[in-house]
């Protein structure tokens, strides 16, 4: 028997979901976030973990007016298209996240291989999103990736040792690649369509 979840279930993860991505990047002092929405998870790591952090949406409607934590400390929600963070230069950022806003980019393998360019050598990213299948389809019937199919785009756009495990009894894909310490070997292939 399958139990029904509730609709407001992802809610109810994110700040879980928050500490998982903080653990795992809490080492890396710049921090770049896409698709950060209201930029929550952009405050939480600056006011936890104290990193420099930058999140990229195109839409800033959702931005928070006041961008400094509680000691201070500031952090960047810019309005940008992940695709093109010309503000950022090659290897700015040690780490980079995308919780629940990949399957929405326009062209998520350019901004993938955007964030591979603005990574440093052996830099980390992690993606969340939502399965195809899972309740976020129900919820909004948006065009989710299959697990496999976003494990290739993360691979096509140049990361390596790529693992995509899928997490919160099934509800959430949690994946994760590095850039290469080089890119000489590396060829840049344009991508095939991977929703599918």
């Amino acid at each position: 028997m399958t139990t029904r979840l509730p609709d407001d279930f992802y809610d109810r993860i994110k700040p879980r979901l928050h500490r998982r991505i903080g653990r795992e990047v809490r080492l890396a002092r710049r921090v770049l976030d896409l698709g950060c929405g209201s930029c929550d998870l952009v405050r939480y790591l600056a006011e936890t973990y104290g990193q420099q952090v930058t999140g990229v949406d195109v839409a800033s409607g959702s931005f928070p007016r006041r961008r400094r934590t509680a000691d201070g400390g500031r952090f960047r929600c810019l309005r940008r298209d992940a695709a093109g963070m010309r503000f950022a230069e090659d290897g700015a950022f040690d780490a980079a996240v995308s919780m629940w806003a990949l399957h929405e980019m326009d062209d998520p393998a350019a901004a993938l291989r955007e964030v591979r360019r603005v990574l440093r050598a052996g830099g980390e990213l992690f993606v969340m999103d939502f399965p195809r299948g899972s309740l976020a389809q129900r919820l909004w019937n948006e065009d989710y990736y299959r697990p496999a199919a976003l494990k290739q785009l993360i691979r096509r756009a140049g990361f390596q040792q790529v693992q995509l495990r899928v997490i919160e009894r099934g509800h959430v894909m949690w994946a994760r690649g590095y850039r290469p310490a080089s890119t000489k070997s590396m060829k840049q292939k344009e991508p095939e369509s991977c929703h599918g």
